[in-house]
């Protein structure tokens, strides 16, 4: 039997393979009202632009081809006929650029005047989405020259010069998907300027039809605390639609006679702000935005779907960014036979695109953002933790205290949670069990931090009695194998459950969601607890909190904290070396945690493929890490992920605090015995060798 061949398991890590990143723009040309030639030479520097930097959609903003303040001139017949000659003007010098741009412009239909925008691609004039919502308030005056949009989209005739006297969609509710190959997932709506400010902006339909992608050519004038709220509703309308959108805004050269426009270019994703011009100037923002990133937030939400209230028709119209050619065979060329298009991959690889992702996504970049995350999360741990300690009629709680840092975070969290109980924290059993690759230092960190917090320190060793049980299982102690690393675990988790019901208190786990993902614990050993505090915190996160803590406490609770901090992570099961420091570390076993929480984070949070995490991690630790390094630890992390999911499977209760986790009863949901073969097929398929950076 022929061997089974998946063609999306591809090794190939370079250009040309698209991880979904698409390039977007908006941008501001300086404009002159009603000088319409002008206005349009504008327009077409800021495409070529564009185009040069590989963008594959572009905003410019409403009205450019006239200006915004062009007033009573809209309906003067001079100016419409100019803007149609310089629409066919555009569309013929933009035959060979493989770029979606939108061109504002007054169009006269029937007996009407719209604001529209002109949506091309190619040299072709894909449709005509026109405002649908226009403001007449305040310095507003919109309905003194535009219709609104129809209610449902229509198609109408142009002119022959700008697309051979076809017929166009006409109205709101257009969609405009790529039917190439190399660009699948790339749907563009376009919304003009109030319609985004209103209740139901009808980006929200056309994300609901399939829209990745939303510009917003705008003319947004610029007073006292505008801008901020500008900012939010598009951050925030890309966070409700799970996509991309792009907002241009109109700036110089629009009449100052009562207002000021100031050019505010805005690109957000999944309520992200990705880029934003400096107010009161011109040019291009441009940002890569990841499709593939936003059809995974889409997935998993199971409220992604077109309720069976929502208005609207939407009206889908499909373009290539190929040049078009009549189909030819070898004798002939038929003129009047369909179109076909040659077109590029506007889809760029991880190694290709402007966005590189931050190597740890676990912890924000900003020190501001940073200490408010952390007191935030270590809230969120302390009110779960009383919780439980409340609901209990216990008023004791006990907790293996390493000196490492998770137990130590542990221990904060249970000093924190005790004070807002009104607890005595003498209620807190810390045990220092000390075993065969227990150092000094961990020992007396443990012991001086519980002390200096006022907590209760008790040290039973473990040496005597894993050595009878070696005896009596007929274990070799000089085979320092998993048993003999295992067994010393296992002995003091039975120390911690047995001194919980000596003192009618319960169990605090102390393991951390990087562990559990590489299921970096013994089973039924320090994988069990009655209550684990840091079950959905990363070990890159973890030092974030131990540091913020050592921050606010001070003194000599800070000096035991940032000692912690620069002791190397180890389980300590294995004999230190002669000179007492410790010869176990995690690192050098499982490999380094800062790629295992980026691998983590990009394949539970997005469901991203091993080949584009691995793409994405060479950009991202390019000159820490090299790409053979992070392929052989990508491959242990899945296999040690799937391997382990069974420990995962029977956790304690724990908080969640983030958005990755791994309760089995919430947002993880796997069978033990699922297979790893797609994952590492394609894991062991990457060309490593061919990777340049």
């Amino acid at each position: 039997m022929d061997e089974l061949i998946f063609a999306g398991v591809s090794g190939a890590a370079g250009a040309g393979d698209g991880d979904g990143f698409f390039r977007i723009a908006a941008a501001t040309p300086k404009i002159r009202v009603a000088d319409v030639k002008g206005n349009a030479k504008a327009a077409l520097d800021a495409v070529r632009e564009a185009a040069a930097a590989g963008v594959g959609a572009l905003a410019l903003p409403e009205l450019n081809l006239t200006g915004y303040t062009a007033g009573d001139l809209f309906h003067d017949r001079t100016l419409l006929q100019a803007c149609e000659r310089a629409l066919a003007w555009l569309l013929a010098q933009t035959r060979d650029l493989p770029i979606f741009f939108t061109v504002g412009l007054p169009w006269a239909q029937g007996e009407n005047v719209y604001n529209v925008v002109a949506a091309c691609c190619r040299g072709r004039l894909l449709g005509l989405t026109v405002k649908k919502h226009l403001p007449n308030h305040s310095e507003f005056y919109e309905r003194r020259w535009f219709a609104p949009a129809p209610l449902n989209v229509s198609f109408v005739q142009v002119p022959a010069d700008i697309a051979g006297g076809r017929c166009v969609p006409f109205g709101s509710g257009i969609v405009y998907r790529c039917a190439d190959d190399g660009c699948s997932g790339v749907v563009i709506g376009v919304e003009i300027c109030e319609d985004l400010w209103v209740p139901e902006p009808p980006s929200t339909s056309m994300a609901l039809a399939g829209a990745t992608v939303i510009l917003n050519p705008s003319a947004s004038d610029e007073v006292i605390g505008k801008a901020g709220y500008r900012r939010d509703l598009v951050c925030g309308q890309s966070a409700r639609l799970y996509c991309a959108y792009a907002y241009a805004d109109a700036g110089e050269g629009e009449s100052t006679t009562d207002l000021v426009f100031a050019g505010d270019n805005i690109i957000a994703e999944n309520g992200s702000l990705l880029a934003r011009s400096e107010l009161f100037s011109t040019g291009m923002v441009a940002a890569d935005v990841d499709l593939d990133r936003l059809a995974a937030e889409r997935r998993s939400s199971s409220t992604w779907t077109r309720p069976v209230f929502a208005t609207g028709a939407v009206q889908e119209v499909s373009f290539s960014y190929g040049a078009a050619r009549p189909r030819c065979d070898e004798r002939a060329c038929d003129a009047s036979a369909p179109e076909i298009h040659e077109a590029p991959s506007l889809l760029y690889s991880a190694l290709e695109t402007l966005r590189v992702a931050p190597r740890a996504p676990f912890v924000p970049a900003d020190d501001r953002d940073l200490a408010q995350r952390c007191e935030t999360i270590l809230d969120l741990q302390t009110v779960g933790l009383a919780t439980r300690l409340a609901n209990t009629p216990s008023q004791n709680a006990v907790i293996g205290l390493s000196g490492g840092l998770d137990s130590t975070l542990a221990l904060l969290v249970c000093v924190r949670a005790f004070d807002r109980l009104g607890l005595a924290r003498t209620g807190i059993m810390a045990v220092s069990m000390p075993g065969f690759g227990t150092t000094g230092r961990t020992k007396s960190n443990a012991q001086r931090l519980a002390e200096q917090l006022g907590a209760s320190f008790r040290e039973i060793p473990i040496g005597e009695a894993v050595r009878l049980h070696f005896s009596d299982i007929g274990h070799d102690p000089e085979v320092q194998d998993v048993t003999y690393e295992n067994s010393q675990a296992r002995e003091r988790t039975q120390i911690l459950m047995d001194l919980a019901n000596e003192l009618g208190g319960f169990v605090i786990g102390t393991g951390d969601l990087s562990e559990l993902a590489l299921g970096w614990a013994t089973y039924n050993a320090d994988h069990m607890s009655m209550y684990g505090v840091n079950a959905s915190v990363p070990k890159t996160l973890v030092r974030h909190l131990v540091r913020y803590a050592a921050d606010v406490f001070g003194g000599e609770i800070a000096e035991v904290l940032l000692d912690v901090l620069d002791t190397p992570v180890s389980p300590e099961l294995l004999p230190p070396t002669g000179d007492d420091e410790i010869a176990q570390r995690t690192e050098d076993l499982v490999g380094p945690y800062e790629l295992h929480d980026f691998f983590l984070y990009h394949m539970l949070r997005f469901g991203f493929a091993p080949s584009k995490i691995f793409r994405m991690a060479c950009r991202s630790f390019e000159g820490v890490y090299n790409p053979a390094t992070i392929h052989v630890w990508l491959r242990t992390f899945y296999r040690r992920f799937f391997a382990q999911q069974f420990k995962r499977s029977c956790l304690p209760d724990g908080p969640k605090v983030g958005s990755v986790t791994l309760s089995p009863r919430g947002d993880w949901r796997m069978p033990s015995d699922a297979s790893s073969r797609l994952w590492l097929d394609e894991v062991d398929a990457i060309d490593v060798d061919g990777i340049e950076l």
